[in-house]
């Protein structure tokens, strides 16, 4: 009886992780297109400074973890110092601005699918620089991401989609997103050496180091050099509140997103919380198409469909990896 009330439970902490990731991350794609899509005011002014985004998430996070660590930290010093953070801060600085300046060129389920290509640089810099050999069904799973991910890039958008971007340009929108990815795994490669050094560094410590020197980088950029606009985006704030209150809870989202992903890596391990945050991308996309307004055609559904095809084969054959280890 306790052993089926302790799997009971085991249930009951993956679902509220999984309506905790889906929640927090599919409002934080909304507001996200929002601000960058949306006029406001009487002038109907656009909200140009996307980047300040990353500035203010960067800000309202490293509160909280300041906060978890204060309040559920053990107490124990041995975690990783907070100064062996300062090359992943600079990735994830960059990269993240990245994606999120991309919006201003490509719509927001075109920047969804982009960043959904993430393992096509891990394979190809794997395959060419340290001779990794893949299995026929990795490069059928990787082919079907990719070959989505081209077509839908070369598909025409539709009129009432490219009218509400800022600046439409889709080369330069997809090329900003594979930046971004880029970045993405130099700052996971190095949070990977920096837990290999310091074995006993928290989740916590991690989010609070990524963020401190995420909030410096950011800060310089906004406010300093080379001609900050963060200034501008603090009066665009304060003239149009509706604008500032989307930010708040963009980055709040932000927040209560990472520590559902830190939980779930925590308790169910990595391969889990990509399948989750893989099918809240999916949905991000349908939500998207349904609450904005920015049609998709039976073509373009057909290659979304592709990519999450993909992806969705390359989580099953990971699952089989581990079966396979645990017999």
């Amino acid at each position: 009886m306790e052993a089926h009330g302790g799997g009971f439970r085991h249930v009951l902490v993956l679902a509220f992780c999984f309506a905790g990731i889906w929640s927090a991350y599919i409002t934080q794609g909304v507001l996200q297109e929002t601000l960058s899509t949306k006029r406001f005011g009487p002038d109907g002014e656009r909200f140009e400074y996307l980047a300040f985004l990353n500035l203010a998430q960067s800000v309202v996070c490293l509160v909280w973890s300041y906060m978890m660590i204060k309040l559920w930290s053990s107490g124990s010093s041995d975690g990783a110092p907070w100064w062996s953070y300062w090359r992943a801060g600079i990735a994830n600085t960059i990269g993240p601005a990245m994606g999120i300046e991309a919006l201003k060129y490509i719509s927001y389920p075109a920047q969804v699918l982009a960043k959904s290509s993430k393992m096509i640089p891990v394979m190809l810099i794997s395959a060419l620089v340290y001779g990794i050999r893949y299995t026929f069904p990795e490069y059928l799973s990787t082919f079907l991401v990719a070959g989505g991910v081209s077509t839908f890039a070369l598909l025409k958008t539709s009129s009432k989609t490219i009218s509400k971007l800022a600046h439409p340009n889709a080369p330069l929108g997809y090329g900003l997103c594979f930046l971004n990815l880029a970045f993405d795994g130099f700052t996971n490669a190095t949070q990977d050496s920096i837990k290999e050094s310091y074995p006993n560094t928290s989740a916590w410590d991690v989010m609070l180091g990524m963020n401190l020197w995420g909030t410096i980088y950011n800060m310089i950029y906004m406010f300093g050099w080379p001609h900050g606009s963060g200034f501008e985006a603090v009066r665009f704030c304060k003239q149009h509140p509706d604008a500032a209150w989307d930010v708040f809870l963009y980055c709040c989202c932000g927040a209560v997103g990472q520590n559902f992903i830190f939980l779930t890596i925590n308790r169910f391990g990595s391969l889990v919380n990509t399948t989750i945050t893989t099918t809240r991308k999916f949905v991000s996309i349908v939500v998207s198409s349904l609450l904005s307004g920015n049609p998709l055609s039976t073509k373009q559904w057909g290659c979304v469909l592709m990519v999450f095809s993909g992806l969705s084969y390359q989580i099953y054959l990971k699952w089989q990896k581990l079966q396979r280890k645990a017999i």
